[in-house]
């Protein structure tokens, strides 16, 4: 059965639904740590890796080195931004998601090259590099833990669900990022598809008992019935 723990509470850099319209933040995915079998998940390392490591000590007692996966719910910056610390693990992301940000990846890097934006071909070329390394994640990345496409915030936005006797737990990624997004069926401003992620959040209250929201905690679906 796995076992579940949220490591680093996320932020929006601008939250829209605090009437916010420019950053006031360093926005940062929320962290989630999932144990199953022998395997140790990091999903969404939204933070510098230096605070993800201690992070990861003070919530769970462990060190970068035995983390044994990472997974991407999208490749969004601020969701990825403590990657690196995990050279020895397996990093995962979804194929819908490597494939719809590796095209544009590509086309942006030629066009910043051609136009002589040397700042902006190294950071794409650094970016190139992270996404190469990213493996296209399996329908279940370990003992009850399973992929769950909610893509619309992202070309491939993808959850992972967590069945457990009692209850199931969905990791949302962005695809439903905050407790008032959550209260009012709201989607991330700037979703690729807005309607999509309309249906994806949908289908997450749907599925699940308990949410991690991607800048946000762990909660209870207010529409479920408690248990």
């Amino acid at each position: 059965m796995p076992e579940l723990r949220v490591v680093s509470i996320g932020a929006l850099a601008a939250h829209p639904l605090w009437g916010e319209r420019e950053a006031v933040r360093t926005g940062h995915a929320t962290t989630t740590l999932i144990r199953t079998g022998e395997r140790t998940i990091v999903v969404d390392p939204g933070l510098p890796g230096q605070i993800l490591a201690a992070r990861l000590g003070e919530r769970a007692g462990i060190k970068p080195v035995e983390v044994t996966d990472v997974f991407l719910t999208c490749f969004r910056p601020d969701c990825r931004r403590g990657l690196e610390l995990f050279e020895d693990a397996s990093w995962w992301i979804s194929e819908r998601e490597r494939e719809g940000v590796g095209v544009p990846l590509a086309e942006g890097l030629k066009l910043a090259g051609e136009r002589g934006q040397d700042e902006l071909v190294e950071t794409l070329r650094g970016d190139v590099a992270l996404l190469s390394r990213c493996k296209a994640a399996p329908d279940r990345l370990g003992e009850g833990v399973d992929l769950f496409p909610l893509p619309g915030v992202t070309p491939g936005l993808t959850g992972l669900l967590l069945a457990e006797p009692r209850h199931t737990t969905l990791v949302c990624g962005d695809a439903v990022a905050t407790g008032e997004h959550l209260e009012q069926g709201r989607v991330l401003t700037g979703a690729a598809d807005v309607e999509l992620a309309r249906e994806s959040l949908a289908e997450a209250l749907e599925i699940a008992d308990l949410l991690v929201l991607g800048r946000d905690n762990l909660v209870v679906n207010p529409r479920k019935t408690p248990f």
